[in-house]
């Protein structure tokens, strides 16, 4: 070995994203289109590195969901320090997509595997006129909602149960039992922000969450049916599927 040749070291990168997701397909990469987060990374590292680079996160966020505190990781073959890579990733990442914390990692570490919570918080707009420049962010009903009413089903959701009924997967062999630690029911002005902590969450779940305790708050549902609706199991007995953009993910614990 020459005493002048440079060894490309294999790191494991953690960062931290910020992404507005209004116009991409969600994280996941998709054979059927190049519009998503994770494709947009994957095709920046690996032509930085000029070999494959497959880049893990926390979750899977769907399209049109946003996040402020996204993790992921990255295995890479490289002399460039964290921050290094983080400005290289923000020179050519799109203006609604940002890395906003690098650093290198343990090996095992995985952004998926090893989180301990996660999160997240869907914003309603409770008003009968729109505001434009938060339309992207909010999701606008006009009724009035009974707070206490959806406050005190939240408390029925909490602890570790099987939430089968509050997801749109279909049949599958995975586990449906999550532990939720808190749901918080705010109102701040004219918005009313739903935050959800907890170990994990299903497909579409926190969004079909959101639409059955807004179906109590607006009379519609009793909150004491929420027993009824977890020990079902049934998707049909739950409230509906609120759209993405209220959605946000804030955070993930390790």
């Amino acid at each position: 070995m020459g005493c002048g040749m440079i060894i490309n070291q294999d790191k494991n990168i953690r960062i931290t994203i910020q992404y507005e997701g209004s116009r991409y397909q969600g994280w996941q990469k998709q054979d059927s289109t190049e519009n998503t987060l994770q494709g947009k990374f994957e095709a920046i590292l690996t032509k930085m590195a000029g070999e494959q680079v497959e880049v893990q996160a926390s979750g899977r966020t769907d399209a049109g969901v946003h996040a402020y505190g996204q993790v992921a990781n990255f295995h890479i073959k490289t002399q460039m320090q964290p921050i290094e890579i983080m400005a290289y990733l923000n020179r050519y990442l799109p203006e609604d997509v940002a890395v906003v914390a690098a650093t290198e990692a343990d090996n095992r570490f995985h952004s998926r595997l090893s989180a301990r919570s996660k999160t997240y918080c869907y914003r309603v707009l409770n008003s009968e006129v729109p505001h434009i420049f938060e339309r992207r962010y909010v999701y606008r009903i006009s009724e009035q909602l009974d707070m206490q009413a959806m406050q005190r089903a939240a408390t029925r959701l909490l602890g570790t149960h099987d939430y089968k009924a509050f997801t749109s997967t279909k049949k599958g062999k995975k586990s449906t039992v999550r532990t939720i630690t808190k749901i918080n029911i705010e109102r701040i002005g004219e918005e009313i922000r739903f935050t959800y902590c907890g170990d994990g969450f299903l497909y579409h779940m926190i969004r079909i969450l959101t639409g059955t305790l807004l179906e109590v708050g607006q009379g519609r549902m009793n909150e004491g049916h929420i027993i009824e609706i977890m020990q079902s199991g049934l998707r049909a007995q739950a409230g509906p599927l609120v759209p993405a953009q209220g959605l946000t993910l804030m955070e993930v614990s390790y």
